[in-house]
């Protein structure tokens, strides 16, 4: 037992009870960013065993999907045929399904192994291997660019056009993996490969930075110019750039942030498109993602940052909460504010159990959840949680071995109820998010969104 009710166990612990127990349905986040700190000093609350053992589910479930290899489309002209790779290339939809199995492969590492030093698992294999194989063998590596990224066609020629950075927008999940491996000194992640994935970002970052399509989309001011900020800012850390990473951080939350919310917390362009309530979660996810890559690097004041009508964040997501999606016809996509609710409720606390409470009557067990993991305190995963920790059992050669956490629902929740513990403050003095302390490429002729 650690101390006030933390302990840990054996390295397979959840392994086993996925596989006995039902789990939660495998999650595509629209971006986010899992503290590497707080995911490598493994102490986790105990209502979040349940969010641990579908990570290790999801992390397995991925990899057998991979790998994913970038393919490379090469336009002739064959009169009177029909192009076929509008249904035969889909880069941004392979991006997006290695980048999950990267960040969930890492998490799950990371649970396993308790963050012990120097260490090697299946999981830290996957990332290796699918990192390697789309980032950097030479057979399969994607070019440092995405000069053809959701390609226009027609007789002006065929060129990229600034809505393909969208769908690189998850190099945050790379990082975040990288940066777990990186601070458990992963025995799989070598020098070498931590060199080479340098020197390709460092080409990226060159292109996204001087780019005209890239330049563009810098300046969008919905959604897409919020993503770029969260993959930009996301490389510089990789890079060990982190005062530049800062720089991006507070050039959005200065700029496109300003304008983005009104003082009711609509998202006004978010809210003229096809699908609103869709595209509201949506910005809000990158917003979000936008804090805490801010607050790692140095600055967690951004979660109180105003817009020029007085709101935040918080601010946003309690509007959008209160929306209904059936008025828009989207009802399949609620589920898309739900990673946002648990993080603003863990980040602005929640004294009156509204975004707990929101989450219960939605999602009775949202507590399975991966995200929950990362996004404490917050009540919830409670009864899934000691269900798993009642069915342990000490003679299973499979017993499961790196779990953590609280013992009561009610330490959790007068946790998640002070407002005044937004803050605290890291060995290193600085301050910190609560959060840390609890704790040319081808992406063309995608239908990502746009």
């Amino acid at each position: 037992m650690g101390p006030r009710g933390r302990h840990r166990v054996t390295p397979l612990l959840l392994l086993i009870f996925f596989l006995v127990i039902g789990a939660h349905a495998y999650t595509s986040y629209a971006n986010d960013w899992a503290d590497p700190d707080y995911i490598v000093a493994g102490v986790f609350p105990r209502n979040t065993l349940a969010a641990q053992r579908s990570i290790l589910r999801w992390a397995i479930y991925s990899a057998r999907r991979g790998p994913w290899i970038w393919k490379e489309c090469n336009y002739v002209r064959r009169d009177g045929q029909f192009n076929p790779d509008t249904r035969l290339v889909n880069d941004a939809g392979n991006f997006q399904a290695l980048a999950d199995s990267v960040l969930y492969n890492a998490l799950a590492f990371a649970i396993t192994t308790n963050g012990t030093k120097g260490t090697s698992s299946s999981y830290s294999l996957n990332v290796v291997n699918f990192i390697k194989i789309w980032f950097l063998n030479a057979e399969t590596k994607m070019n440092p660019n995405l000069n053809y990224g959701q390609m226009q066609r027609g007789p002006t020629g065929q060129s990229g056009s600034r809505k393909g950075i969208l769908d690189m927008k998850c190099m945050t999940k790379i990082v975040n993996a990288i940066e777990i491996l990186r601070k458990t000194n992963c025995k799989d992640w070598t020098s070498d490969l931590d060199n080479q994935m340098k020197s390709w970002t460092t080409q990226y970052i060159r292109w996204l930075e001087t780019a005209n399509i890239s330049l563009a989309e810098k300046v969008a001011p919905n959604n897409h110019g919020t993503f770029w900020y969260n993959q930009v800012a996301a490389l510089k850390i990789l890079i060990g750039d982190k005062a530049g990473a800062l720089n991006v951080t507070n050039t959005y939350f200065a700029s496109q942030y300003l304008s983005q919310i009104t003082s009711d917390g609509e998202q006004p362009l978010e809210a003229a498109r096809t699908r609103p309530y869709h595209y509201r979660a949506y910005n809000i996810a990158a917003m979000i993602t936008n804090a805490r890559l801010s607050a790692y690097v140095g600055n967690p004041s951004v979660w109180n940052q105003t817009t020029s009508t007085g709101s935040t964040i918080q601010t946003a997501l309690d509007f959008t909460m209160n929306v209904n999606p059936s008025a828009s016809n989207e009802t399949i996509d609620t589920t898309n504010l739900y990673p946002s609710i648990a993080a603003v409720g863990a980040m602005y606390g929640d004294p009156q159990r509204r975004y707990s409470g929101f989450m219960k009557r939605q999602v009775p067990h949202y507590g399975e959840e991966a995200c929950f993991l990362w996004n404490q305190p917050m009540e919830g995963g409670e009864e899934d949680s000691e269900h798993i920790a009642k069915t342990r059992t000490a003679t299973s050669k499979h017993q499961p071995t790196a779990l953590s956490g609280n013992a009561s629902l009610k330490n959790n929740s007068e946790r998640s109820s002070s407002k005044e513990h937004l803050y605290a403050t890291s060995n290193s003095g600085a301050t910190i998010p609560f959060e840390r302390r609890c704790k040319g490429t081808v992406l063309s002729n995608s239908k990502s969104k746009t």
